[in-house]
């Protein structure tokens, strides 16, 4: 999908009013990705199975979470997305990205190629996160996962669902996106845990 498609839906779904913006102050605040978005463009990235090559970030200094993960749709339903009733109330403002990821500190950027991590499925997160660090890749927070799904809900599919390890809190819950009633849903596992249908996602970088 391309960079303008993606401001759209994100427009169309509601973010400007989120974001307690008109939907001009809005489209400006996410216009400076343009440039490099049309760079990815013509490099030749392209969406693989499993795979996009780049989505658009709005972070929670923008938006929150609570809001924007029931606006999320599987594809071919329109059952809204829903927070796992485990995270209690004000939960998801606890997490925070790893140090060392380097997330930019702005209101929105660019996730460049996603892979939902489905070579992971069975493997406990804390087992899956120094390979990824070792390719030189990077786990996904909340944040990206409910971009990714925003964008690219074909990535999350029935036994197929992802780990967002990028995000962490004091003690070794690992938040995820899974799908459940027809839905997608942001739940959370234990870091220790696999799970045979829970991958761990990750992306190459973040450009602000």
């Amino acid at each position: 999908m391309s960079f303008e498609d993606q401001v759209d839906r994100l427009v169309t779904m509601g973010y400007p009013a989120l974001a307690g913006l008109e939907e001009a102050a809005f489209r400006d605040v996410l216009a400076p990705l343009a440039t490099q978005a049309h760079r990815l463009d013509a490099a030749g990235g392209e969406d693989r199975p499993g795979r996009t090559a780049y989505v658009v970030v709005v972070t929670r200094t923008l938006v929150d979470p609570t809001t924007t993960v029931p606006l999320l749709r599987l594809v071919g339903s329109r059952r809204p997305g829903v927070v796992d009733r485990n995270h209690a109330v004000g939960d998801l403002a606890t997490y925070d990205p790893l140090p060392e990821l380097e997330v930019p500190a702005s209101a929105a950027y660019l996730l460049v190629d996603v892979d939902r991590g489905e070579e992971f499925c069975g493997v406990r997160p804390e087992e899956a996160l120094p390979v990824i660090r070792g390719r030189g890749r990077a786990p996904l927070t909340i944040d990206e996962g409910i971009a990714v799904v925003t964008h690219a809900p074909e990535l999350l599919e029935k036994n197929r669902c992802f780990m967002l390890s990028g995000s962490r809190r004091a003690d070794r819950r690992v938040p995820a996106m899974w799908i459940s009633d027809r839905a997608p849903k942001l739940g959370w596992c234990w870091d220790g845990n696999p799970h045979s249908w829970l991958g761990v996602a990750s992306a190459a970088e973040r450009v602000a």
